[in-house]
C-alpha cells in the first residue's frame, strides 16, 4: 500500500514557475514508477510526466517538454515536478500516481493516487 500526498500548487502568473511535491508513504517507494497527471475542468485526466524506479528514464507529454522536469528522491520517498514557463493552459488539478516497476503514460496502469493539488496560471 502506498499513500501519496501532493503539495506545492497555487496561483502563478503566466511565465512563472512552481514545483510540485508528492510525498509517499511506505518502505517500498523505490519499487514504484511514478507519474504526474492533470485534469482541467471539463477535460479528461491527461498524462504529464512519468519517471522510472531508478530515475534514469523519464517521459513527458509533448506540450510540457522542455518546460517541466520530473525527478525523485528515494531517500525522502518524494517525487517532484518542476514546472516553468507556465501558461494558462497548464491550469488544472495535478495528481501524482504510483505503479509497480515500469513507467507508463496511461492513467489506467497506475494503482495508487494522491488527492491532487490545484495549479492556476493567470494570464
Amino acid at each position: 500500500q502506498v499513500q501519496l500526498v501532493e503539495s506545492g500548487g497555487g496561483l502563478v502568473q503566466a511565465g512563472g514557475s512552481l514545483r510540485l511535491t508528492c510525498a509517499a508513504s511506505g518502505r517500498t517507494f523505490s519499487s514504484y514508477a511514478m507519474g504526474w497527471f492533470r485534469r482541467a475542468p471539463g477535460n479528461e485526466r491527461e498524462f504529464v510526466a512519468t519517471i522510472g524506479r531508478t530515475g534514469a528514464s523519464s517521459y513527458y507529454e509533448d506540450s510540457v517538454k522542455g518546460r517541466f522536469t520530473v525527478s525523485r528522491d528515494d531517500a525522502k520517498n518524494t517525487v517532484y515536478l518542476q514546472m516553468s514557463s507556465l501558461n494558462p493552459e497548464d491550469t488544472a488539478t495535478y495528481y501524482c500516481a504510483a505503479r509497480a516497476f515500469y513507467p507508463s503514460r496511461s492513467p489506467h496502469d497506475y494503482t495508487f493516487w494522491g488527492q491532487g493539488t490545484q495549479v492556476t496560471v493567470s494570464s
